[in-house]
């Protein structure tokens, strides 16, 4: 259902920016907008694209208002935070402040040591 409705949501907002850029500028702010004739020219297209937009806005604010609701009733009581499970080392299985504990040191091996040209020959 959110879903649908979030859809929804964008195409209203969709067909708010359309009408609002199909609208004539009053103010001729840069020169554009305010000519003579063209397509929006005439009072009662200026008409129908204000209703166009104040029932658009209406629908859009409605549409916000629903998807807010739909929102507060799908969340749950849970913390995320809780939510999360830290798991410490499979050995000793402590967790300290909520961080695992460091790895053991490497075990020592048994047998002759091969120098390396790094170390220095006995």
């Amino acid at each position: 259902m959110a879903t649908i409705l979030l859809v929804v949501h964008v195409l209203i907002a969709l067909g708010i920016i359309a009408t609002v850029l199909l609208q004539r500028s009053e103010g001729g702010a840069l020169g554009i907008g305010g000519g003579g004739g063209g397509m929006t020219s005439g009072r009662g297209t200026g008409n129908l694209l204000s209703r166009t937009t104040a029932i658009l806005a209406a629908c859009f604010f409605l549409s916000s208002i629903g998807l807010t609701v739909l929102g507060r009733n799908a969340t749950t009581t849970e913390s995320k935070i809780d939510a999360i499970k830290v798991d410490g080392p499979k050995k000793s299985g402590k967790v300290l402040d909520g961080l695992p504990t460091p790895p053991a040191a490497p075990k020592k091996l048994d047998g002759p040591v091969v120098p390396t040209p790094d170390t220095p020959k006995k």
